[in-house]
């Protein structure tokens, strides 16, 4: 079991090994005889006292009982808490015996002149303080064992005063007894004297106080023990080594999964011979993988001038004896580009395709024990690197788009299993498909659903091997809750079966939007009752349909929201090799910002990534391999196989939901092929084959362009790279330093050197274009769109910066505008849900300054307030921007106050700052601290502030930074000579900065393996809390459904206007008596509005009336658009809609639609 802490990052476990079996009998063994000898002895002797003793045996032999069961059920709260309690309790009750038995000598000596305590008091003193620290250690264990993470933090509070108090108590207890010793030894009475003289070998009080001290010092370490134990924590050294209980099993499950990161050396260059094991490399960089070689080039220089070239990588490492007869696999979740490994001077294989991950099999070429392992990797990262058995380019290992941070870039892992196991999910060179979990049956409602969990077995043993299946769930606090018991199978040696299990679950909580509600699904192979192989799966289950134009979320419609990220997600000086707790840094900020889908673009995301989704509760597009065209021959195959391995990879994290075939469209063949590949390994996840455009598909699953909007009533069709203009955070606006006229600089145009108040508004503007035809609608709807990019990023740019800035926080994630603008407009899944607002930009201006105010808000109307001044009511448009014009400004609080129907709130004040007095310095680290491991960075938030600690938004101001002891300077990013990558000083912009220092490593004796994982720590975001219940939008309008068409000109092809086909279109002539087109429908309708895409939306206006009937209801000109343009019409009731060109010249529609009040 185990549950996690989501602030200290803590994860609590009943057990942190497989209790031993062999000594867990052995105890139990023991027990049983030495009680069975001390319930003889009471009843014989009659010493009824010493009940207490046997009492303490009882509880022990229980206890060790419950341990022999917990060998084979380690998730079991009940056996875990009586073996906890009871095994915890047994102790006290023995020393309850000695405290009895010193009183009773004492007398029986008739010394109580020379007890430091009067013997009347001494029983009673000392057991009611055993007694105390019973109760406690009693109360303290039932908590503890009561299997939740809190309970366990009081528990343990508890149970460390209980051991306190007897730890006090017993020193005290043996204190007085080595001074009654001492006494009778100085004054001995005539009953001491006339006791057996024959020494402490005799039955003679001499002997007894020998025992007496032999246990209580016995009792004394076990208190010690114990008490260090619990201070420790669940997660403690002592409580994670069995060996300090009884003894410790090495490989209990029969896997054992080694963090291979740490212990590398790099060398940039091709070395003769550098495969070979006595190669000598003790002057090559000593780093933690993942490590880019060519980091420091990351914003530093444009994506085409990043360094490529070979590197090798060299790795010394040893294997335990326990590894002897297991099977040894490499997983690498990827490099960039091509390597060649070689271990132990030995080719192991190669990996091509630069993005995704792929496994070896090494058995037969390690050494296990105390010789050393050397495995090599040559890399390869040229832009221009071809296949070697084809002579084929990879087409997505691009100068625009996929930033080349070369070398093993990624982490990388040693699994040891047994011969009987079950496969990895890695089909290049494996070709193994591992485990597949997925939910049938879903009833949200319910909170049920049929679990199947199906895994890939291998033998490689020399004779056959029969094994049961079993899978067992847990949620995220560690709790079974249920047992799957499949059937038994035989393999025959060398022999590969896929065995499952299905049963129905009741219960579960439905991974969501927000709401990362995850579950183990660990899958045992048990021989003869014993496990020898177990694989935890981490999964979420959730339910999701593509159908009416829209995407629904456990039978919620999800108006689809987030960004268009480069996969490579890439940091200054970093890369893309970065810890994981900075992935989830940056990916938490597009949650904040209530996106909730990321497209990644061109290339499969690396597992980080997705994993860090899968906490989150972010939805995710994952893409095979391309740059932007379909393409055939070799290059599909190879996007065909890159394809293949991600889904195998990443089917079982429940945030993936869309699988991309192309960056562009596919052909109908190509989509079908693509689909077979998703149906053959992922038949089940709930999860849409589609591409960018398809349109008018008969296969995809969801489809959409670019940026211009699409609608539908079929399949999704969402905008996957929408607002490109670009804008870097230092500039706020035309009136504040550094006084950057917005548009201004080199480039391709001015859209892409905006300022963050342009850049903002452009950012509203464009999302209104989706959200005005949002599910809810009609029966034509647009399901969503993602905005390019998210940070700032080291590809294609078409600004002044050799960066691309189309993004809504800076390359160390500092939020721009657009941030805090979609922050406001996003916080729904389809319709406003809530009152919230942004005031554009900040409140420090010279005293001559006369600006538009901007405040981003969903409320139906807002108010500005300079101080307690009303600076009036903002114009809407877009319906989330309101506009205040011509505003002077003043010193004092700018507020902007929102009305929402009958609510009324404050949605954002901008202060007035004094002047730079100081800085401000704030780090941040990951959940677990700053780990030295030679890979884990530490974030360090520079802010120049006033008099009053505020930060001073308009500062530029220079910082210069020092660096000593433990760590490595990576530096910021500022506008400036190199962006000033890697430089200790920098100015800070807008009164904000960030600086990153990388963490070293002191190695120790781990052989080159490590069992702490990357990304421990990190635990699933809840916040959002579950799918809500209930639709979220109102039908406001509802599309006539038309039944006829005439037009004066191209008639045959009228129908083409209205036939949820975007990809074709009606088009008159260019005479105005023929450019005409009427619709009609059977009953009459009261029309109140129309919503066209016209031919040519984007450049061209068309001057048209409308008639209803014979009465007009627009006449004007229609304006430019991104698809889809809306004419609210005079109200009238009519059978049909004509609409007309004014003058001469062509009418050209894709697809039109008249609509009517709900």
């Amino acid at each position: 079991m185990s549950s996690n802490d989501a602030g200290s990052g803590f994860t609590f476990k009943l057990y942190r090994y497989t209790p031993s079996l062999a000594p867990a009998v052995l105890f139990l063994i023991l027990f049983i005889v030495i009680t069975a000898i001390h319930l003889y002895q009471v009843i014989r002797m009659r010493s009824w006292y010493m009940l207490v003793l046997v009492t303490g045996g009882i509880f022990q032999v229980i206890g060790y009982i419950c341990r022999i069961l917990a060998h084979n059920d380690t998730e079991s709260i009940p056996i875990y808490s009586v073996q906890t309690i009871l095994i915890l309790l047994a102790p006290p009750l023995y020393a309850a015996s000695i405290y009895m038995t010193l009183g009773r000598l004492i007398r029986y000596l008739d010394a109580e002149s020379l007890s430091l305590v009067a013997t009347r008091w001494l029983t009673t003193i000392f057991l009611v303080g055993d007694i105390v620290a019973f109760l406690m250690q009693a109360a303290g264990g039932g908590i503890m064992a009561s299997g939740t993470l809190s309970a366990m933090h009081t528990g343990e509070t508890i149970t460390i005063v209980g051991l306190a108090i007897q730890l006090v108590f017993f020193s005290v207890f043996i204190i007085t007894s080595t001074i009654f010793h001492r006494r009778i030894l100085a004054r001995p009475t005539s009953k001491s004297i006339s006791d057996p003289k024959g020494g402490w070998k005799e039955t003679s009080w001499q002997t007894i106080m020998v025992m007496l001290y032999v246990s209580s010092v016995l009792i004394l370490v076990r208190s010690i023990f114990r008490l260090v134990e619990y201070a420790q924590g669940n997660d403690g050294y002592l409580i994670s080594h069995e060996v300090f209980i009884i003894h410790a099993s090495l490989d209990p499950n029969g896997r054992t999964k080694y963090n291979f990161n740490p212990d590398w050396r790099v060398f940039v260059g091709d070395p003769a011979k550098a495969e070979t094991p006595d190669f000598k490399d003790g002057d090559w960089k000593s780093v933690t993988t993942p490590y880019a070689w060519n980091e420091d080039d990351a914003f530093h220089v444009d994506i085409a001038k990043l360094s490529t070239g070979i590197a090798w990588y060299r790795k010394h490492f040893q294997l335990p004896d326990n590894a002897k007869g297991k099977k040894i696999f490499l997983e690498f979740e990827g490099i960039r580009q091509a390597g060649e490994f070689y271990l132990n001077g030995q080719w192991i294989g190669r990996s091509e395709n630069g993005v995704m991950a792929f496994g070896f099999d090494i058995t037969d070429k390690i050494e296990v024990g105390e010789k050393k392992n050397v495995l090599a990797a040559r890399i390869d990262n040229s832009w221009s690197y071809r296949e070697i058995e084809t002579d084929t380019p990879y087409e997505w290992n691009d100068g625009q788009f996929y930033a080349n941070y070369g070398g093993i870039n990624k982490n990388v892992y040693l699994h040891v299993t047994d011969r009987l196991y079950q496969t990895l999910p890695l089909y290049s060179n494996l070709e193994t498909t591992g485990p597949y979990v997925y939910a049938t049956e879903i009833d949200v409602a319910g909170k049920s659903a049929s679990v199947t969990v199906q895994t890939e077995v291998r033998n490689e043993y020399s004779e056959s091997k029969t094994f049961a299946y079993q899978a067992d769930i847990y949620n995220p606090n560690g709790i079974r809750i249920k047992t799957l018991t499949g059937e038994t199978y035989t393999l025959q040696p060398n022999q590969t079966k896929t065995v499952s299990v299905s049963a129905g679950v009741s219960g579960l909580e439905f991974w969501s939007w927000g709401y990362g509600y995850l579950y183990d699904i660990k899958t045992a192979l048990k021989v003869s009752g014993q496990t020898v192989d177990t694989v935890t799966t981490r999964t979420g289950f959730r339910k999701t349909e593509f159908d009416h134009g829209m995407f629904k979320l456990n039978d919620r419609a999800l108006h689809i929201k987030g960004y268009g990220l480069r996969t490579t997600n890439e940091w200054p000086a970093l890369g893309c090799a970065v810890p994981a707790w900075l992935s989830e840094l940056s990916n938490r900020l597009v949650l904040e910002s209530n996106g909730h889908l990321i497209r990644w673009m061109h290339v499969t995301p690396w597992k980080q990534d997705v994993e860090s989704l899968d906490r989150l509760g972010l939805v995710q597009s994952l893409p095979a391999g391309d740059k932007e065209e379909d393409v055939t021959g070799r290059p599909w195959e190879q996007r065909l196989e890159l394809m293949r391995d991600a889904i195998i990879y990443n089917r079982n994290n429940p945030s993936v939901i869309f699988y991309e075939s192309g960056n562009h469209g596919v052909s109908e063949d190509h989509m079908a092929e693509m689909k077979a590949l998703r149906d053959k390994y992922d038949p089940h996840g709930g999860r849409a084959a589609g591409s960018r455009e398809m349109l008018n598909s008969s296969i995809a699953e969801y489809g959409g362009e670019m940026l211009n909007i699409n609608k539908g009533s079929r399949i999704p069709f969402w905008q996957m790279e929408y607002s490109r203009d670009e804008g870097m955070r230092k500039y706020w606006d035309d009136y504040s330093p550094p006084y950057h006229m917005d548009g201004e600089g080199s480039g391709e145009g001015s859209a892409y050197n905006r300022n963050q108040d342009s850049h903002a508004i452009e950012n509203v503007r464009r999302w209104f274009d989706y959200y005005e035809q949002r599910p809810g609608t009609g029966t034509r709807v647009n399901a969503g769109g993602v905005n390019i990019i998210f940070s700032d990023t080291n590809t294609h740019h078409r600004g002044a910066q050799n960066y691309r800035r189309s993004d809504e926080v800076d390359a160390l994630r500092l939020p721009k505008e657009g941030w805090y603008a979609h922050r406001v407009m996003w916080d729904n899944w389809v319709d406003v849900e809530k009152l919230a607002g942004h005031i554009i930009g900040h409140w420090n201006y010279n005293e001559s300054t006369v600006k538009d105010v901007d405040v981003v808000s969903t409320a139906d109307k807002v108010e500005l307030f300079l101080d307690n001044d009303s600076l009036g009511w903002g114009e809407q448009s877009s319906r989330f921007l309101f506009t205040f014009a011509n505003i002077t400004w003043g010193p004092g609080t700018l507020k902007a106050v929102g009305y929402l129907g009958k609510e009324k709130a404050t949605l954002d004040t901008k202060p007035t700052t004094g002047e730079p007095v100081g800085i401000r310095l704030t780090s941040q680290v990951s959940p677990g601290g700053f780990v030295a491991n030679g890979a884990d960075i530490a974030i360090v938030e520079v802010e120049v502030v006033d008099s009053n600690n505020q930060r001073v938004p308009i500062a530029l101001n220079k910082i210069n930074f020092s660096l000593s002891g433990e760590g490595t300077w990576r530096g910021g990013i500022a506008e400036g000579p190199d962006n000033y990558i890697l430089s200790k000083s920098l100015p800070v912009e807008n009164g904000v900065n960030r600086v990153m220092i990388r963490s070293t490593s002191t190695t120790g004796k781990t052989g080159g393996l490590s069992t702490e994982m990357p990304g421990a720590g990190l635990t699933p975001n809840l916040s959002r809390g579950p799918t809500p219940k209930g639709q979220p939008y109102t039908v406001g309008r509802k599309a006539v459904k038309i039944t006829k068409v005439t037009a004066g000109s191209d008639e045959k092809n009228a129908g083409a206007s209205f036939d949820d086909d975007e990809d074709t279109e009606w088009s008159s002539d260019s005479l105005k008596d023929s450019a005409w087109i009427k619709y009609s429908w059977d009953a009459p309708a009261n029309v109140t509005q129309l919503v066209m895409k016209l031919h040519s939306f984007f450049y061209t206006k068309y001057p048209i009336e409308v008639r209803v009937d014979d009465d007009l209801v627009f006449k004007g000109t229609t304006p430019t658009s991104l698809g889809y343009v809306t004419l609210n019409l005079n109200a009238t009731v009519g059978k049909s809609l004509t609409i007309a060109m004014d003058k001469d010249n062509k009418l050209g529609i894709v697809e039109a639609e008249v609509y009517t009040p709900t």
